[in-house]
């Protein structure tokens, strides 16, 4: 398939532009930051994209949704990222559905999926319990008890798990950490008796959260697929969120370049601009070279998503090590070239590099996916 996106992606990219610009630009972050937000982001911008459809996109047309595809919310991501935006389209509409579609039974598809498509629920994925990503390092039980299962362990890095209505945990109901086998998926109510959510607000002035269950009491109806076999759906949700992340860095760091090559037409210094300094020149050229790489690298893995390439997990692997390196050199780029100015929190620049390392981090980062890779490829 041709490394483009057709007319109908394209349309989609725009208005999503035009949306985020008017309505969520980085000053919005700001304020969020500022005035201490309870929830992180704004409902009544949440509100307006699944108005928009936005929440709808990934879900099939049998559950009230658009089925519009990846490489579709790929271009509302990126834009997203260009502004910063904070809400809980990655948590829920994008990690949420995908796990939902991946491992629910048809009966839960149609009561979840709906539902979040209609914007009247939330949700998030716990499944990391160490610093470093590692979905198979799981040692949160699931201990059986008749009918229902008692759940024991604390998760980390929950994006969004302070606000979610419902939290999807990866538990171990069998086996030990380290091994795929033995991981189970269970949809769990935010405020359910023994659930403890820690809220962290990040660097990225984003949330979230430290989730501790002590006896927390779930039915078996509440399991998303067979006891055990969770690793599956869950390693090919987590490749689509990776996908998603490389997405946003993309928009980072391309409203990362775009901003400095503007800054380097204006600024002067000994009495010239400093855009006409052969070494500023050189470095921007790289910089933007590197970014041209990172649209086909992402639209690519976007578009092995909705093919359902075998080789989507090494696509998506490669997309987020590219996006981790490129995405610290445009922002390490762009602080540097706008000198003292750019440490200063009165200007927006900053903003870029304090959301691509966080980022970076979640899922997995450039180490992560470079080794994982490797693995994938027999080496």
């Amino acid at each position: 398939m041709a490394l483009v996106i057709n007319e109908e992606q394209q349309m989609l990219k725009d208005s999503a532009q035009g949306f985020l610009a008017e309505f969520a630009p980085v000053s919005e972050l700001r304020k969020l930051r500022d005035e201490g937000s309870e929830t992180g982001y704004n409902p009544d911008l949440w509100r307006q994209m699944v108005e928009m459809g936005w929440a709808a996109i990934l879900v099939p047309e049998a559950y009230g949704g658009l089925e519009f595809g990846h490489v579709g919310m790929g271009q509302i991501v990126e834009q997203s990222g260009r502004t910063l935006t904070a809400s809980p389209l990655f948590s829920t509409a994008i990690m949420g559905v995908s796990l939902i579609n991946l491992a629910a039974s048809e009966e839960q598809k149609a009561q979840l999926l709906s539902a979040i498509a209609a914007g009247e629920l939330t949700t998030t994925l716990a499944v990391d319990e160490k610093i470093h990503h590692g979905p198979t390092q799981i040692s949160m039980s699931a201990a059986r008890q008749g009918d229902h299962y008692l759940l024991n362990g604390e998760k980390r890095a929950v994006v969004d798990g302070h606000s979610a209505d419902k939290l999807i945990v990866a538990v171990r109901s069998s086996g030990e950490a380290g091994q795929q086998s033995g991981i189970s998926l269970f949809l769990v109510d935010r405020n359910a008796a023994g659930v403890t959510v820690e809220r962290t607000e990040m660097v990225d002035s984003r949330n979230s959260a430290i989730v501790r269950f002590a006896d927390v009491r779930v039915s078996a109806a509440d399991m998303l697929g067979a006891e055990g076999e969770g690793f599956a759906p869950l390693s090919a949700a987590l490749d689509i969120g990776n996908v998603y992340l490389a997405a946003e860095m993309l928009g980072i760091a391309q409203e990362s370049f775009e901003r400095t090559l503007q800054y380097l037409k204006e600024r002067k210094q000994f009495g010239v601009l400093i855009g006409s300094f052969q070494a500023l020149q050189h470095r921007a050229a790289h910089w933007w070279s590197e970014v041209e790489l990172c649209k086909s690298v992402v639209l690519k893995a976007l578009q092995s998503l909705d093919e359902g390439d075998a080789k989507s997990p090494l696509l998506a692997s490669i997309a987020k090590a590219k996006l981790c390196e490129v995405s610290e050199l445009a922002t390490n780029e762009a602080i540097q070239m706008h000198g003292g100015i750019g440490m200063t929190d009165e200007y927006e620049i900053g903003f870029f590099i304090k959301r691509a390392r966080p980022a970076a981090m979640l899922y997995g980062d450039y180490n992560y996916h470079g080794d994982r890779y490797a693995q994938l490829c027999g080496y």
